[in-house]
């Protein structure tokens, strides 16, 4: 038991070597993790994609629909009807279709309930199954398109619905289909799939009585992929495949592969990130290119948001993509639909091969070009050493206040302090005072987590404000109150009890920040990467230059999570309007944070996103405790 309890029993160089270089060690494990990061766009940090489903079979599959010219019927069909309907979906027109493909045709009603005001909004699915003449309904593929009416502020998909009819035209006369096709067109974007989603699995993602998912009339067997379409021309010049799902999950890569694969077989412009590959003969900036490309999928990543309709599938163990294509914007090559729907009928035939679920390749990766891939082994380790710090901080503090309360100095000989560990009297920490702290700015993050609807109705109720306003206010005022915090317990304390607080927070930012890592890596990366070296600058130390400390208090309140949120959007902002004044920019920019923080909250509610609730309930307390340590009135001398 000696050797778990006595930090001199042992391993005393060890102990004696992170107590006289531990600044160092955090120091360099902080840079070496950022350098190491920045350098895994290199190629010989990731590896060339490959199939590890042999059963795919890509490269057998005979194409044998042409869909363009009815296509082009459709979508002229489509444009009048869309006219007739500017605010809705044309659902008459889109069942006739249906109907005459001789589909299994069904209508799927859902209805949200606003959660901070009383408000309902109704909205419709339309959905035909192409039942398999070689199965017996038990799996299915789904062939979906989110549908945007002319009003709507997004790039059109009537061209995708035009192409998804065509299609399913096709493989209506088709005899070789092991698998049900799901033809789907959803309402209201992601808020009708993730309806339909909940409704065909019979489940509640979200919180209970927002989303009325309602039930489902037809249904076909388990669900082994997705393909959601997002054409935006009858002529486009390249492919975009998006990957990022739901609190950053990802596809199975093979699913990727296989969709790249494909579209290059049909000469079409391939893109990741709205990125092509380029070939730079120049090693320097071919990493720049793949860096900034790496970057890109990261920040998208972290936000925890869907980049698609197919990010709603992940979390119920389908794998989806969404094709996204771009209309020619200036010089280069078009294709039409011919080469657009071959594309479409590979990737469903090879899923129709498959003999199981996805399981082999890779579900956790990050893509720095269209044909390269950095998996999870050569990911984690720099994280790891970037978080790493925060273990040393703590354990290194841990071992000065295992036998004393008195402090030692840092420029002390490690032998000088482990004799003085033996000779001073053991101080008691205050455990009730510590764990009342600690408990408390965790009390306080769950009530700010669930304080929005409160804040709505404070907000609607005594000045009328809209909910956007409302949020924001209450978040403005529950961040000058965290700021505040620390002066009701500006009593002394002693200065054991401080530290101590500092290891617990420590060890609970790092943990935290591992634990997100193993689900979604990029969040973990820009949290570390933004937080760990003022946290480790952290120290309630007295004897700390009073203008060092100044600077702290000065990053640490830059660093309070609605600050940092507020400061991205604005810099985004600033990105989407660089030749806009700075008032125009602060006013766009304050809106946008509006907005951001109310589809924050709605994600969390409805979707399931853990983005919100991350950062309120457990980012924000620790904020808290990091902020009491740096305002703590120390009792002694220490």
């Amino acid at each position: 038991m000696g050797l778990l309890t006595d930090p001199r029993t042992g391993n005393g160089k060890i102990i004696k070597f992170v107590l006289q270089w531990e600044k160092w060690l955090c120091f360099f494990m902080y840079i070496g993790g950022i350098i190491w990061t920045m350098l895994l766009a290199l190629p010989v940090f990731n590896d060339s994609t490959y199939f590890s489903e042999n059963a795919l079979l890509p490269g057998l599959v005979m194409k044998e629909c042409s869909l363009e010219a009815s296509a082009k019927q459709f979508h002229n069909e489509l444009i009048e009807e869309m006219k007739r309907y500017p605010d809705k979906m044309p659902y008459p027109w889109l069942l006739a279709k249906f109907n005459q493909l001789y589909l299994d045709v069904y209508m799927h009603n859902f209805t949200l309930n606003y959660p901070f005001r009383e408000q309902q909004f109704t909205g419709q699915n339309v959905y035909g199954i192409v039942r398999a003449p070689r199965g017996a309904s038990t799996e299915a593929i789904i062939v979906s398109v989110p549908y945007r009416p002319i009003s709507s502020v997004n790039l059109n998909t009537a061209p995708s619905i035009a192409l998804l009819l065509a299609f399913a035209k096709c493989c209506r006369k088709q005899k070789y289909w092991a698998k049900d096709i799901i033809f789907l067109v959803t309402e209201h974007e992601q808020l009708g799939m993730q309806a339909w989603l909940e409704a065909y699995h019979g489940v509640t993602s979200g919180q209970d009585g927002i989303l009325m998912s309602g039930d489902l009339s037809g249904r076909s067997g388990s669900i082994q992929a997705a393909i959601n379409l997002e054409l935006h021309g009858m002529k486009i010049a390249s492919v975009d495949v998006k990957v990022e799902g739901l609190n950053g999950q990802l596809p199975n890569l093979d699913l990727v592969n296989l969709a790249q694969d494909m579209i290059t077989k049909e000469g079409i412009r391939r893109t990741f990130q709205r990125r092509p590959d380029v070939n730079v003969k120049n090693k320097v900036s071919k990493w720049w290119y793949q860096f900034n490309t790496l970057i890109s999928m990261i920040v998208t990543q972290a936000t925890g948001v869907p980049t698609g309709n197919h990010g709603l599938f992940h979390r119920f163990g389908i794998e989806a993509i969404t094709l996204e294509g771009f209309e020619r914007s200036g010089r280069g090559p078009e294709v039409s639909f011919y080469q657009v729907g071959r594309v479409v009928e590979s990737i469903v035939r090879s899923l129709n091969n498959l003999l199981e679920r996805f399981h082999q390749s890779f579900f956790f990766y990050l893509l720095p070009s269209t044909d390269r891939y950095i998996s999870i082994g050569l990911y984690m380790p720099p994280l790891v050493l970037i978080i790493g710090g925060l273990f040393i901080k703590a354990f290194a503090s841990w071992i000065r206040l295992q036998d004393t309360g008195i402090k030692v100095e840092e420029n002390e000989n490690p032998d000088t302090k482990i004799s003085q560990l033996k000779q001073n009297k053991v101080e008691e920490f205050d455990i009730a005072s510590i764990a009342s702290e600690i408990l408390w700015s965790h009390i306080i993050g769950v009530s700010i987590m669930s304080s929005p609807k409160l804040f709505t109705s404070i907000g609607s109720q005594l000045w009328d404000l809209p909910t956007e306003d409302s949020i924001y206010y209450g978040f403005i005022v529950t961040t000058v109150l965290t700021m505040f915090w620390p002066f009701y317990l500006r009593r002394p304390r002693k200065s054991d009890n401080v530290a101590l607080v500092c290891v617990v927070a420590s060890i609970e930012v790092a943990t935290t920040l591992l634990c997100v890592a193993m689900h979604n890596f990029s969040l973990a990366l820009l949290t570390a990467i933004i937080y760990v070296p003022t946290a480790l600058a952290i120290s309630p130390k007295r004897e700390i230059n009073s203008k060092f400390r100044g600077l702290l208090h000065v990053f640490w309140i830059l660093l309070h999570p609605f600050v940092v949120a507020s400061i991205l959007v604005m810099g985004y902002t600033r990105l989407n309007f660089p030749g806009e004044p700075l008032m125009s920019i602060l006013i766009k920019g304050i809106q946008a944070t509006k907005h951001a923080f109310v589809f924050s909250v709605i994600d969390s509610m409805i979707y399931g996103n853990w983005f919100y609730n991350v950062t309120v309930a457990i980012l924000l307390p620790n904020w808290i405790l990091f902020w009491n340590v740096i305002n703590s009135k120390i009792a002694f001398d220490s």
